[in-house]
């Protein structure tokens, strides 16, 4: 089954979450996105204030989830919590 742009989003942002700024290649394994789709959705991240790009050793690009990234993945995993305690009471 596909994952939607915004579970990608979250993914990404799990991803830097968990394991601190990654390079591009890191983030492709632990998100599960292709080269051209993640350069796009990091884009959308960093314009959305929720990722920075960081370089490091001069040429050396990584990416790392900002404080209002953290704030908005809480309230998605928040949101999420909530949704399947409703889906199983409605089962």
């Amino acid at each position: 089954m596909r994952r939607s742009k915004l579970e990608t989003y979250i993914d990404i942002l799990n991803a830097l979450a968990r394991l601190g700024p990654l390079k591009m290649t890191h983030i492709m394994h632990k998100a599960n996105v292709n080269c051209n789709m993640l350069r796009g959705h990091l884009d959308f991240l960093i314009k959305q204030g929720l990722v920075e790009e960081r370089t490091i050793k001069r040429s050396h690009a990584v990416f790392a989830v900002t404080q209002r990234g953290m704030t908005i993945l809480k309230h998605f995993r928040e949101l999420a919590q909530v949704a399947s305690i409703v889906e199983e009471a409605q089962s």
